[in-house]
């Protein structure tokens, strides 16, 4: 399932970038047959996330996020909420914890909502998070250096990928630009996936923290499916249907309380 959640993604990322593509192009670029890629694109369009045509598809721009991130704009929306998030996140901490710590906006506002008092372990690779758990005396810090992206503040290489693969963690928080039932967890940027994947083999808690703009939001990087987490964070908007599919799957569902006043 995994295999084919992977293609679809891969298949929404080429059409971002083309807004059209014909069947034959899909398959031969995804070394698949075409009657896989039409079974795909027959997926993609039940979620409206492509409009299927007859040698093809479009993509519909309505239904899939924009591929552009910047971390500063992601920061500036929705304030309010992502600051009950990370303080309902931080709710989670444990003295003595070893956690991951994810790029994006949320898990700054987690980093900020660190108790002083709690001596922890974090293993992060966004220069935001860094920035906040570096000014707690109570810290220790392991970073994942590599290329810098400037529109995200993360940090990414192979060597980083391997020191997150070599540490053990209880617990790891994630983020996410896009959650749907069908086709997973995604992000905005491919560059990510690797170092999402890495937390998530290398931890025994899984924390996905999200706002509830996220959920039924498709992005066109896929990193992991909605049973690999242990506990949701997110705010009060999330839809019925989300809420009961998590807890459905025996996921922790945990909701911050907060007006949105950004």
């Amino acid at each position: 399932m995994s295999n084919r959640r992977s293609r679809l993604a891969a298949i929404v990322q080429i059409l971002q970038v083309r807004n059209a593509a014909s069947v034959a192009e899909l398959a031969e670029k995804l070394s698949v047959s075409e009657m896989t890629i039409r079974r795909d694109l027959s997926l993609l369009a039940q979620d409206d996330v492509v409009k299927v045509l007859h040698s093809g598809a479009v993509l519909n721009p309505g239904r899939v996020g924009s591929p552009r991130y910047s971390l500063a704009e992601a920061g500036a929306q929705r304030r309010e909420l992502k600051s009950a998030i990370g303080a309902e996140a931080a709710t989670l901490l444990e003295d003595g914890d070893i956690i991951i710590v994810d790029g994006g906006s949320t898990t700054e506002y987690l980093a900020r909502s660190m108790p002083d008092n709690l001596k922890l372990t974090v293993i992060c690779w966004a220069l935001n998070v860094l920035v906040e758990v570096h000014r707690r005396e109570n810290c220790s810090v392991v970073f994942a250096g590599g290329s810098l992206h400037g529109n995200s503040l993360v940090c990414e290489s192979p060597e980083g990928v391997h020191l997150v693969n070599r540490y053990r963690a209880g617990k790891a928080f994630l983020s996410a630009s896009g959650v749907s039932e069908k086709l997973g967890v995604t992000c905005t940027n491919e560059y990510e996936i690797e170092m999402k994947k890495a937390a998530i083999r290398s931890s025994l808690d899984r924390i996905l923290i999200v706002d509830s703009s996220k959920f039924g939001t498709i992005q066109p990087a896929y990193f992991a499916d909605l049973p690999e987490f242990t506990t949701v964070v997110t705010d009060a908007g999330i839809p019925a249907e989300y809420a009961e599919h998590i807890r459905g799957l025996g996921i922790s569902l945990h909701i911050a309380d907060a007006h949105d006043g950004a």
